[in-house]
């Protein structure tokens, strides 16, 4: 009865055989050059079934509030098959963060921190023929996570433009420590050694959106950093290009339609001017709405003057990938044409040029008229650069052919303009230019030179009786109301005349 009883009870596992084993876990542990990041280990990795696997993730996931770090042995003093083990324990070595707005603190740790960064750099760029793995493409992600993503702190001159422009760019003492990792990050995306199906498990749509809030950042050298390091990004991860297109676009509308600060404009447009040169013909109705949704009502803020260069080439790209779309780009600037900005209307000036030389005639028929329009009221501009800017497009000999094939239709809107410049701008240089133009459009068809110049005095002369009468008719009022006798302050009706 008593052997049946004890048979019954639940025997207990042998202390002795989970002590050997973790003793010989820790024995292999301790051997390899990772013993000094395992120091903390998550809950996630230590429900690994593989003793390997767990040991490998182990130095992935290290407390990022060490205040003493030490440094690892040096990648030439391991064996080959222990460098992908000792790579992953230096970027957990390098999780840990400090405090760079105070250079006299923490400076042996800072310095052991930014040796190892770059062993991960040189390393990276010479990796061999040795792939990388899902714990070391985590591990490398989490490092970078941890040293880059982060909250700016509130920006005052982020809209930057007008009398912001001659500010000096703001730069962030952590820069020595970021550059290394942004360095490493970049060597790690090109790297031959990184399979890109693997890797996007890991570079997902969380981790692009972040590197996409970093463009706002107020250092030009970390947003430089960013355009390179989403350049290769996009090259290389084609699964993700939708997202980063449609995260940039948001970015884009969140600047026009909500706040108009953000300090990496410049640089997401140059982004996408690659990524336009890259697009099939014929172009796809998303790339379309792109150009009329985003890229035109990007003329409209004031700072547009810090992101111009890179926005018209965007524009451009566009419109020499299928010139049907000059006279929709023409119309949309003409529709946010800023009229009290003289130097934005020189920008919109120059940028007009540009897409006129690539116009055919087709196009350029649907818009002259509007557009001719504008062109007279920036001519008589007091403003003599403006005025300038505009005269100046009589010297493109593409335009020019434009303007001669559809005389009958620009000259009459032109001649008033270019009348009333010749007789009294103030700037001489506006009016050589204005005398050279009439010059140019006599000598075009100056059968229909004087039949406007007849037309244009004849209504100088209707203008000029009409204001005669005008003024006739205020004398007579005024002469009627001198007769009325005023009596206190009560109003004096005169009668019709």
């Amino acid at each position: 009865m008593l052997k049946q009883f004890l048979s019954r009870l639940p025997r207990k596992t042998p202390k002795s055989d989970s002590d050997e084993s973790y003793r010989a876990d820790s024995s292999r542990s301790d051997d390899s050059p990772r013993a000094a990041g395992r120091h903390n280990r998550t809950h996630g990795v230590a429900a690994a079934s593989n003793a390997a696997k767990r040991t490998s993730s182990s130095a992935v996931f290290p407390a990022s509030t060490v205040s003493v770090i030490e440094p690892l042995v040096p990648f030439k003093d391991v064996p080959n098959s222990e460098k992908m083990n000792l790579f992953v324990s230096k970027l957990s070595l390098c999780c840990v963060s400090f405090d760079f707005t105070d250079p006299g603190k923490d400076t042996v740790e800072k310095e052991v921190k930014r040796r190892t960064l770059v062993e991960l750099v040189d390393f990276v760029s010479s990796c061999g023929s040795t792939r990388f793995g899902e714990p070391a493409i985590l591990a490398v992600c989490r490092m970078c996570a941890i040293n880059l993503f982060r909250v700016f702190p509130p920006n005052y001159r982020s809209n930057r433009g007008g009398e912001n422009d001659d500010d000096e760019p703001s730069f962030d003492p952590a820069w020595p420590h970021l550059q290394l990792v942004y360095e490493l990050l970049l060597k790690f995306i090109t790297s031959s050694c990184l399979d890109a199906k693997v890797a996007k498990k890991y570079i997902d749509h969380s981790f692009i959106l972040r590197l996409l809030e970093l463009f706002d950042s107020e250092d030009p050298r970390e947003r430089d950093c960013l355009k390179t390091i989403m350049h290769r990004v996009y090259g290389k991860f084609m699964v993700h290009r939708p997202y980063i297109r449609k995260s940039i676009n948001n970015v884009f509308f969140k600047f026009v339609f909500e706040t108009e600060r953000h300090n990496g404009i410049a640089e997401l447009l140059e982004i996408f001017g690659s990524i336009i040169s890259g697009f099939a013909l014929p172009l796809k109705e998303e790339h379309k709405i792109f150009l009329w949704r985003v890229l035109i009502p990007l003329h409209k803020p004031k700072s547009m003057g810090v992101y111009f260069q890179q926005l018209s080439y965007c524009v451009t790209q566009f419109v020499e990938k299928e010139p049907k779309l000059a006279s929709i780009v023409i119309r949309g600037l003409l529709k946010y044409w800023p009229i009290t900005n003289s130097q934005k209307e020189v920008m919109f000036l120059g940028e007009l040029e540009e897409i006129l030389e690539t116009i055919n005639m087709v196009e350029f028929q649907r818009v002259m008229v509007p557009l001719f329009w504008r062109m007279g009221c920036c001519i008589n501009s007091m403003h003599f650069q403006v005025a300038e800017r505009a005269l100046f497009l009589w010297n493109n000999d593409h335009i020019v052919n434009l303007i001669a094939h559809n005389r009958q239709v620009i000259l009459p809107i032109m001649f008033p303009a270019l009348e009333k410049n010749s007789q009294g701008h103030w700037s001489q240089a506006v009016l050589n230019l204005t005398h050279n133009v009439r010059k140019m459009f006599a000598e075009m068809d100056e059968k229909l030179f004087l039949a406007c110049h007849s037309q244009f005095k004849e209504e100088e002369a209707m203008l000029n009786a009409a204001a005669e009468k005008r003024k006739e008719a205020w004398k007579q009022l005024e002469h009627a109301a001198s007769l009325q006798p005023v009596i206190g302050n009560t109003a004096v009706l005169v009668s019709p005349i």
